[in-house]
């Protein structure tokens, strides 16, 4: 297929989470993008690229956006500078665009994930189609590849909890079980999708929120309606603050956390941002890759997806199958 995937070790000799893809490109210059990886010191050679596929803290694009050799979508850019109070020193490429990087036209595709989540996209010098998706929600406008790079957040197909769907009911019910509700949502990406849920169901009122969540949801959503801050709620409020500040708001309001877990003081609603074990496995399907390499997260779930993938009669293999190890210095 003319592609060496690399794992990288740390000073410490230990491998660290990230994966790094080689090839020749169509003008047969070796190429080297690193995905969702953490930024080798400038003293060293460097990738060609350090493609981040979205703004949540697992996939290091607080380090990444430091370098100029750093690619993501204009909302990701804008999310990691919100979160990180730092300027993105790469460069930014639109949700359905593409990006030249030393001659090799890189495209994106949106996966539903977070405002600004793409899956990145290209082919190498003998015609292998590459595709790296990151998480993914929604695969509908993901092409068909020859290579397909992805996560395993739910990919145990043997855990129950793997297996889930939205309970879109709930949160409609949610909404209307009291004067004032209030959503417990993480401020990147589900307090986005709690705004856009809360539309979708038809609530047309204001929506007040913490300051973070606030700011990201005005800069990243197209139209997200009126959305205030917490000073300013009204009898007829609704309310999306962090998990951990719902207790903070007044003990009359109903509250709900958006999440799969069952560990909080409150009631929680199934929303997640990720496809569960079938539909992972749905997804390969649908992209029909000659090869799948699960590269996240940590732990055994993508070694488990992979193995779950080869007994369907799918060529999968897990980050920890990979042999090949770049030093730091990118040897």
């Amino acid at each position: 297929m003319g592609v060496l995937a690399c794992r990288q070790k740390n000073s410490r000799g230990t491998f660290k989470p990230h994966l790094a893809v080689r090839f020749r490109s169509g003008e047969g210059k070796i190429c080297t993008f690193s995905i969702d990886s953490t930024r080798v010191p400038m003293k060293q050679p460097q990738p060609d690229a350090y493609l981040i596929t979205h703004a949540h803290s697992d996939h290091h694009g607080k380090s990444a956006m430091l370098s100029d050799l750093s690619a993501c979508t204009d909302r990701t850019a804008v999310a990691l500078e919100i979160r990180h109070d730092r300027s993105f020193k790469g460069r930014a490429v639109d949700m359905c665009g593409s990006i030249d990087i030393n001659g090799v036209t890189v495209k994106t595709f949106p996966t539903g994930h977070t405002a600004g989540a793409v899956a990145f996209y290209w082919e190498n010098e003998v015609g292998t189609r590459i595709l790296v998706t990151g998480d993914v929600k929604d695969p509908s406008t993901l092409p068909k590849c020859d290579l397909l790079i992805t996560e395993a957040n739910y990919g145990d197909h043997g855990d129950p909890s793997c297996h889930f769907e939205d309970d879109i009911e709930g949160f409609r019910n949610a909404l209307c079980s009291g004067s004032q509700v209030a959503f417990g949502a993480y401020a990147f990406g589900k307090a986005q999708r709690a705004v856009e849920l809360l539309r979708e169901v038809g609530h047309d009122g204001p929506i007040a929120m913490e300051e973070k969540s606030l700011i990201l949801s005005n800069r990243l959503l197209d139209d997200p309606g009126e959305l205030v801050g917490l000073g300013e709620l009204d009898e007829e409020a609704v309310c999306i603050v962090p998990p951990w500040d719902l207790c903070k708001l007044p003990h009359s309001m109903s509250k709900y956390v958006m999440t799969g877990r069952q560990d909080y003081r409150y009631p929680s609603l199934q929303i997640s941002d990720h496809l569960d074990a079938n539909g992972l496995a749905d997804m390969v399907e649908q992209i029909d890759p000659e090869m799948t390499l699960v590269y996240h997260p940590d732990g055994d779930r993508p070694g488990k997806f992979a193995s779950y993938l080869n007994s369907i009669g799918r060529n999968a293999v897990c980050l920890d199958d990979v042999d090949n190890v770049l030093s730091n210095e990118f040897l």
